[in-house]
């Protein structure tokens, strides 16, 4: 047929008209069911799928979490109004739309975890289509893998596998050094403590070493230097009765799980707490800190007579201000005036900021968030102190945009 398919129905059906088909070549009852199918596909119908993917909120989000839907399948959606609201690696953000049509389908519920960046969340069409025909895409199907290779082996007498071979450490030379902990778990064991690989100063054997023997060693029978402790036989009770054979002479003896969930109250017991991605990210950034960049603490005494005097006549004329604006105040002044100590660090270099942007630490519900006081040395203190108060009320409420917490060049 001479007709496009993309002018819907009424232009297939404007197409048919003109069109002489010959239904002497099909059978009647397939040429109503192509017809069928032809009226009812999508491509006939227009429904194109307009795809909302999972978008990245901050420059560090790799993934996300679906908190809330703000609109249901079949709503009228113009573009800039919130669709969803995202847990992203630094806050609760809301997400808009970029495009005008008709929410046809939702695709990641509400609660849904670890959403990775681009995964489609949900389908729109445009305005005037029927959002119900709208057909959700197939996922792309993963590259076939290759099947395990079978060996056939020829039949006779059983094979045994093999056993790696043990690598045998050379005795060092000198008495053993043991730490304390080591010395314990080791005897405990009954390990010969020849066997670990010393990794303390002036070959001590620390207790990583032996716990890193007990781990990958096979139970060895201790050494006559070593004293084994005797087992004293378990008294036999009523209530208790040996449930299988005693354990072979040498044999380890078995040592309780460092974790059992499940059993309150038992020792060693714990309850999993599902973390959020902001405290997932804040327990990175402080590891990441604490290893990557060298720390110097410094003290010093301050006598804030001055500003706790201003403060009292600010608060009789109904000016309120905390003695965290004033320190905001002054270490912005203190950067600009020292403009090397605004510098931050990349994999090229130092970086001299022509800006002083404030970040301030602000604990929440989900976890800590630094909100930012753009611009604080060209700011007075009672701005200071009204920015802060909404931004810090913003980020309880998990309602911080991006760019209200990206960019800071000075953490208090």
């Amino acid at each position: 047929m001479a007709v496009s398919l993309r002018l819907g129905r009424q232009g297939a059906l404007l197409g048919l008209r003109f069109t002489q088909i010959k239904k002497s070549l099909w059978p009647s009852h397939y040429f109503q069911d192509r017809v069928r199918h032809f009226f009812h596909s999508p491509w006939a119908l227009g429904v194109a799928p307009l795809k909302v993917q999972m978008p990245a909120l901050s420059p560090t989000m790799e993934e996300g979490n679906i908190v809330k839907w703000l609109k249901k399948e079949g709503e009228t959606v113009e573009a800039g109004d919130a669709l969803c609201e995202i847990e992203t690696d630094k806050a609760v953000v809301t997400m808009e739309s970029n495009d005008d049509g008709i929410l046809a389908k939702i695709l990641m519920e509400e609660g849904s975890r670890n959403v990775r960046l681009g995964t489609l969340i949900a389908l729109m069409v445009e305005e005037g289509q029927d959002w119900k025909q709208v057909e959700v895409p197939s996922p792309d199907a993963p590259p076939p893998s290759a099947g395990p290779t079978v060996t056939h082996e020829p039949t006779g007498s059983p094979v045994t596998p093999a056993s790696p071979p043990l690598s045998v450490k050379p005795a060092p030379s000198g008495p053993l050094r043991l730490s304390p902990a080591a010395r314990h778990i080791l005897d405990t064991h009954g390990i010969d403590p020849k066997l670990a690989t010393p990794t303390g100063p002036r070959g001590l054997i620390t207790k990583e070493d032996a716990l890193n023997l007990l781990k990958g060693s096979p139970p060895t029978k201790a050494t006559p230097a070593v004293a084994t402790p005797t087992v004293p036989p378990p008294v036999q009770s009523p209530a208790r009765t040996p449930t299988g054979p005693p354990p072979p002479p040498g044999s380890r003896p078995n040592v309780p799980p460092l974790s059992v969930p499940g059993k309150p109250g038992a020792p060693g017991t714990f309850t999993e707490v599902p973390a959020t991605n902001v405290r997932r990210v804040i327990a990175q950034r402080l590891t990441q800190s604490k290893t990557t960049i060298p720390h110097a603490y410094a003290s010093i005494d301050c006598d804030m007579a001055a500003v706790l005097k201003l403060r009292k006549d600010l608060a009789k004329e109904q000016i309120k201000v905390s003695v965290n604006d004033f320190i905001i105040k002054a270490a912005a002044v203190t950067l600009k005036q020292m403009p090397e100590v605004n510098v931050t660090w990349s994999g090229d270099g130092p970086h001299a900021l022509d800006s002083v942007h404030i970040s301030i630490a602000v604990a929440t519900e989900r976890g800590l968030i630094t909100p930012i006081i753009r611009d604080a040395a060209n700011k007075g203190v009672q701005e200071i102190s009204a920015q802060a108060k909404v931004l810090a009320q913003k980020a309880r409420d998990g309602k911080l945009l991006p760019e209200e917490y990206q960019g800071g060049s000075f953490r208090l």
